[in-house]
């Protein structure tokens, strides 16, 4: 009888979510509610007279290309982690880093090209359809440098210290919230191609 408790028990304790993924998962919902909105104001100041359209540069399709790898590299890095190839892992998780460093500065080149069109994203002479462009682009950048400044501590520790326990769960996690940065952004992006053509 007591086996059958503690055997329950472990049961219920492995089924649990750990807290700090369902925190991540908490914030993942609001960052989709946040850019549902965004995306829903683009449409209705889209119908506006001065809305102006103008294509996308391509640093955004070079910078789509990074995120894409991004995300196939740190899938490489858990795999490897959890199967204690400390070197792999090492290799991974410096490419994710670079490649995440990669898609943010391709992204600001993106819109300096657009500056250098003549088209003000912000201030006086500013269109409507740029400044929505940075804010949404702008935002989805800001939530992937915050992914990038936790690759990079997670650089620097591969680097620095000796891994003694294994515990996937910080990794993991971080690993969750960049595979949903990716996804947002091939999100955005088609959003961006649908409503422009």
């Amino acid at each position: 009888m007591i086996s059958m408790e503690i055997s329950s028990t472990t049961q219920n304790n492995h089924q649990r979510i750990h807290p700090h993924k369902f925190t991540m998962w908490v914030a993942i919902a609001s960052i989709c509610m946040m850019f549902a909105g965004l995306t829903s104001a683009y449409i209705v100041k889209r119908n506006q007279d001065n809305f102006l359209e103008f294509s996308l540069p391509n640093y955004i399709w070079f910078s789509t290309i990074a995120i894409l790898l991004s995300s196939v590299t740190m899938h490489l890095a858990i795999k490897s982690f959890k199967a204690r190839e400390r070197q792999k892992y090492k290799l991974f998780i410096t490419l994710t880093t670079f490649l995440g460093i990669a898609f943010t500065l391709l992204q600001i080149m993106g819109f300096v090209k657009i500056e250098n069109q003549g088209i003000a994203l912000i201030g006086h002479n500013s269109n409507a359809a740029a400044s929505f462009l940075l804010v949404i682009i702008g935002l989805h950048a800001l939530h992937l440098l915050g992914g990038v400044i936790v690759l990079i501590i997670m650089f620097f520790k591969s680097f620095s210290q000796k891994i003694k326990t294994y515990n996937s769960v910080p990794l993991e996690i971080m690993a969750t919230y960049w595979h949903f940065v990716d996804i947002l952004w091939i999100y955005l992006l088609i959003f961006l191609i649908w409503v422009r053509s």
